[in-house]
């Protein structure tokens, strides 16, 4: 058989010479859509590539990249990989320390950032002098000493640049973990396992995505490489329509009407803003199918009002950085589907459930325990660490408590981190927020400790209500009684007029520990 590098370029590749009309789509700030071909995207892709050069850029250099979902920010990524260097994405959701931080660990010389980023790429730049030069994208701005606009370079650049020709275990892309449960840590993707990520999410029971298909890619492109849709779109030749910066309810609809979007694709929070906001003003959107969320719970009572109200079918998922991110994904069609259930691992994922101390429990399923992983798209070690992330035997603990279904469906239970240990016995608040986010004038519930003098720790529940529904404590708290042990109803119920999220949707846990896990 050939030697055959399963490199990342091949995607851009293929959807130019056997999609060339299929497009990547953007919304702008200013309400307009800015479309390309794939064909037009990879002539564009390889004069960056050749840009880059020019810098000084060269094999295995990281290039980092400070930007919302665009075409623009497609380009830089296939411009990086493509040429063997490495993408390291920035979540601009995050502080300039924070970012200077990473930049300096990945010691990346060059940024490519967004227009409206750019005081935020500046003084990550003062931060962290690697940075030697800063390349704007999506609108005006650059030209000063050491910032250059990239637009009015690509038309000059030259387009002989050759993609691959690099061992496909060649690091491609590097992300830093959310930091939501600690402190952030770098994970390195190779084009292999980007590769294989990719093709096991086109399969018919995981993603499913085909030609036909138009999806709409909220999962931030700069989190766990949007969980690899900027790759599986042109493998297919489907329309990949980026949301820009905006993904509030509104602009989605439009973007979704506008372009005739199939599947919809990010967090929990996202789409209950498109909800609220269809339910607040009306409207359809009969073209999308499907909606695929991740990255946090979802509450069932979410799912059924997105059901009964688009006409859609929910897929629920699981993953992390860590796993390239996907790690299981709901049969696409299951009648049967439920929304505490994130379906089934696709071939090239393997999990198992352990106890406390990574020993296998003897009982798989219907049992809960420790969450282990391992795979062709899972991590070994983390950036800059000379030491394994994995056992002996090549499992990646994740942190999560979970178990397994008779079937084998996998249902996360809670966070290890997040357990509340009262009276030296352990509260689940995964249970306890299940349980109260599934009341129809919730919108969002979470549940943290507090130091209790007699206890060592005891549970407050912080709550988001829907616009304009009022429920008493009393209610909130009497929905856990049967539903929970009586020692687990939190001791409080806190009131929050918007429920904090960190930078990748999920509920900021670490915020509200801060902020109300005080004694």
């Amino acid at each position: 058989m050939q030697d055959y590098p399963l490199t990342l370029d091949k995607f851009l590749d293929h959807a130019a010479k056997w999609h060339p009309e299929s497009e990547i789509v953007t919304a702008r700030d200013d309400g307009t859509i800015d479309r390309l071909s794939y064909a037009e995207v990879r002539d564009r892709a390889l004069a960056v590539s050749s840009i880059l050069a020019g810098f000084g850029i060269g094999f295995g250099d990281r290039v980092a990249t400070l930007a919302w979902n665009s075409r623009a920010h497609v380009e830089a990524w296939y411009g990086v990989m493509g040429m063997g260097a490495v993408c390291h994405t920035l979540n601009p959701r995050l502080t300039a320390p924070q970012l200077a931080s990473m930049v300096a660990q990945s010691e990346a010389p060059l940024l490519i950032a967004s227009a409206d980023l750019l005081p935020l790429a500046a003084r990550i730049a003062e931060r962290a002098p690697v940075v030697q030069h800063i390349l704007v994208i999506d609108g005006d701005g650059g030209d000063a000493p050491g910032i250059s606009r990239l637009e009015s370079l690509i038309e000059g650049a030259p387009r002989n640049v050759v993609w691959g020709g690099f061992a496909e275990t060649a690091p491609s892309g590097l992300c830093f973990t959310s930091g939501t449960t600690g402190s952030p840590k770098g994970v390195t993707y190779t084009h292999r396992s980007s590769f294989l990520h990719t093709l096991r999410l086109l399969q018919a029971d995981v993603m499913a995505i085909s030609g036909r298909d138009s999806v709409l890619t909220v999962v931030p492109m700069f989190h766990a490489n949007a969980w690899g849709l900027p790759f599986a779109l042109p493998a297919t030749g489907g329309k990949l329509v980026l949301p820009g910066r905006r993904n509030d309810g509104a602009s989605l609809a439009r973007l979704i009407a506008a372009e005739d979007v199939t599947i919809g694709v990010g967090v929990p929070t996202v789409w209950l803003g498109l909800l609220e906001h269809l339910e607040a003003e009306g409207g359809a959107l009969p073209s999308l199918e499907r909606i695929i969320v991740g990255g946090a719970p979802m509450a069932p009572a979410l799912m059924e009002r997105l059901e009964r109200r688009l006409g859609v079918e929910i897929q629920t998922s699981w993953g992390m950085t860590e796993l390239s991110p996907s790690g299981t994904v709901a049969v696409p069609g299951d009648t049967a589907r439920k929304a505490t259930a994130s379906g089934k691992p696709a071939i090239g994922v393997d999990l198992l459930i352990t106890d406390a101390e990574g020993r296998a429990l003897p009982t798989q399923r219907e049992t809960e325990g420790h969450l282990r992983v391992r795979g062709a798209a899972v991590i070994e070690r983390y950036f800059g660490h000379d030491r394994s992330a994995t056992d002996p035997d090549g499992w990646f603990a994740t942190g999560d408590l979970a178990k397994l279904t008779a079937d084998g469906e996998l249902i996360i239970t809670g966070r290890a981190k997040d357990l509340i240990k009262s009276g030296g016995e352990w509260i689940n608040p995964a249970e306890i927020e299940a349980v109260v986010g599934a009341l129809p004038e919730v919108s969002l519930a979470a549940v943290i400790g507090r130091p209790d003098p007699k206890w060592g720790e005891r549970p407050i529940l912080l709550v988001e209500m829907r616009e304009d529904q009022q429920v008493s404590d009393e209610k909130l708290l009497g929905a856990l009684v049967g539903r929970v042990a009586p020692w687990w109803i939190p001791d409080a119920v806190v009131r929050l007029s918007a429920m904090p999220l960190a930078a990748t949707g999920k509920i900021d846990k670490l915020r509200l520990q801060s902020e109300y896990g005080g004694a």
